[in-house]
């Protein structure tokens, strides 16, 4: 185990690819993070605004329906003008959308903001998995869950203290006080990322309708399709869950706001740890028993979630929900792969947009369910889905 260890660290680390490694988890940090402020402000900006569950169910669709629709420019911009660049871009472009929320006046202006931090958060989407399998193209699994662990580590620190000053003081500091961590971000990203890591062939000079047709039959093989329908599945449960599972908890459950935010750092937390073992099982396993395991864990705790009461049961709960954040480096690890290198950002960006498209819509539905009475209920609907991820991935050839 200490070898193997020693190995995948040494693998990661080589040619001075460490440091590039660091910007990019760096960024998944800090942008995946303030995404996950809205559900924590959520309470405050319901007051603020007057929202009820599905209007702000609709603010998350929105969110996420304008990250979907950047997925694919997303994907052909880091094919043709590299995915360092279009990384940097991502990170400026989202600093300056973080300062429209905190100064919007108006409910319209909040929707809009939104939309724009959606399409901002897009552009790094898909570069950052390309740059990855680039940079480290034997450890694939593990270098995306090394970033995505740094994504989880953001999303357990950044919304939390975002709550608490939300609180405390104004729901807009829980955006603003992210931004000096932009321009660290953004300086990271354009001294130790290339420019452009997949090389001049990568891309193609004009959508004609032989290219769809390339793009096409590359995702209708089989181990990609079932991969990309267990990915869309997932986004769909991880969407829904982390979008509304505060607001459940103090409404449902009673918690405090302050201890509704600590049990939901603390699942991000728990990913901090699963995704690098996710990814390093996908590594050594494939696609198959990983996530079988994350996922058989996962929807075995949100059946339970609904009939527990008291805090040391609904934290034992969160953190066993947990392990389907492993679920996102393996299926996207397996679809990378699964993708030819010449369209390999542009294929990611089709099924990044297909999955959060389908998967946006959930929280304006699941809101609206809570608003009928039926929160709990709810919940079971996506122990539901995690059950259909099991059947999809059967579906894939063994490794």
């Amino acid at each position: 185990m200490r070898s193997s260890v020693r190995s995948v660290v040494a693998g990661v680390q080589g040619d001075g690819r460490g440091k590039a490694l660091l910007a990019i988890a760096s960024s998944s940090f800090l942008l995946i993070g303030v995404q996950m402020v809205y559900p924590v402000v959520l309470p405050e900006l319901r007051a603020a605004y007057g929202l009820n569950l599905g209007t702000a169910g609709m603010l998350l669709t929105v969110l996420w329906i304008a990250n979907a629709a950047g997925q694919v420019p997303g994907g052909i911009l880091a094919d043709r003008l590299g995915e360092g660049r279009i990384m940097v871009a991502s990170t400026v472009i989202s600093a300056i959308t973080v300062v429209f929320i905190v100064l919007a006046g108006s409910i319209v202006l909040l929707f809009l903001a939104t939309v724009l931090l959606g399409l901002g958060i897009a552009l790094f989407g898909v570069a950052r998995y390309t740059a990855l399998d680039d940079l480290f193209p034997e450890r694939v699994g593990t270098s995306v869950g090394i970033a995505l662990a740094a994504a989880d580590a953001g999303q357990a620190l950044l919304p939390p203290i975002a709550g608490v000053l939300a609180a405390a003081v104004a729901w807009q500091l829980g955006f603003a006080y992210t931004l000096p961590l932009f321009v660290v971000v953004a300086l990271a990203l354009w001294i130790y990322v290339p420019g452009s890591t997949s090389g001049p062939d990568s891309g193609f000079d004009s959508v004609s309708r032989e290219t769809i047709r390339y793009v096409g039959s590359s995702l209708r093989k089989r181990p990609v399709l079932y991969g990309s329908a267990a990915f869309i599945v997932y986004m769909t449960v991880w969407i829904t869950f982390t979008g509304f599972y505060p607001t459940y908890l103090i409404e449902e459950k009673g918690m405090s706001a302050t201890v509704a935010g600590v049990l939901f750092g603390s699942f991000f937390a728990v990913g901090v740890g699963i995704k690098p073992l996710s990814g390093m099982a996908y590594d050594r396993f494939g696609i198959r028993l990983s996530l079988l395991t994350v996922m058989g864990i996962s929807g075995a705790a949100l059946v339970a979630l609904p009939f527990l009461e008291g805090l040391v049961p609904i934290a034992l709960v969160t953190l066993l929900i947990a392990p389907m954040l492993g679920s996102g480096t393996i299926a996207q690890s397996h679809i990378i792969e699964g993708v030819p290198d010449d369209i390999k950002g542009t294929g990611l960006g089709v099924i990044r947009t297909g999955g959060m498209a389908v998967a946006a819509v959930s929280p304006t539905i699941f809101g609206t369910f809570a608003d009928w009475g039926y929160f709990n209920e709810a919940f079971l609907g996506l122990a539901g889905l995690a059950g259909v991820i099991i059947l999809l991935v059967l579906q894939i050839p063994p490794e």
